[in-house]
């Protein structure tokens, strides 16, 4: 069974582009609720925690290095089938050979800046909440009528 949440991380360069609206809106307009978002700046020590997983790839020091380069805006989306279908709005990680319409074509400058972060399963979607909010951050604003 699919899970209904996901972390969505829009990164420095469509911060310092000016894209947060217009990725909350492609957000939003594909039914998902945000439940948790705050805007924040890694440290290099929080990236490479972050991005363990990846350490030892050709592209982790830049991808670490990049991300905390500028503020971010990290966010827990809900909406059945999240991760998933997350994934598909957001396209692939090269924006070139991301699908029209999706978020990384529209908005990815290159591989390494590309826009968005999209949990790629429902236990890395557990974890990466973790990371940024506590389960009563964004469980509390569920509570509430945010859906």
């Amino acid at each position: 069974m699919a899970g209904n949440k996901t972390l969505a991380i829009i990164k420095p360069g469509a911060v310092r582009n000016k894209h947060i609206g217009h990725i909350l809106s492609k957000i939003e307009e594909n039914g998902y609720t945000i439940a948790a978002i705050k805007t924040i700046q890694l440290r290099l020590e929080d990236a490479a925690e972050f991005y363990a997983v990846h350490q030892g790839k050709p592209f982790y020091q830049e991808l670490i290095e990049f991300m905390s380069s500028g503020p971010i805006i990290a966010m827990v989306l809900l909406k059945d089938n999240a991760v998933e279908d997350f994934r598909a709005l957001i396209g692939a990680t090269d924006p070139e050979k991301a699908a029209e319409g999706t978020i990384r074509r529209m908005f990815a400058t290159s591989k390494t800046a590309n826009a968005i972060h999209g949990s790629d399963s429902d236990e890395n979607a557990e974890r990466e909440s973790s990371f940024f909010f506590s389960r009563q951050e964004w469980l509390r604003k569920t509570q509430v009528g945010l859906d």
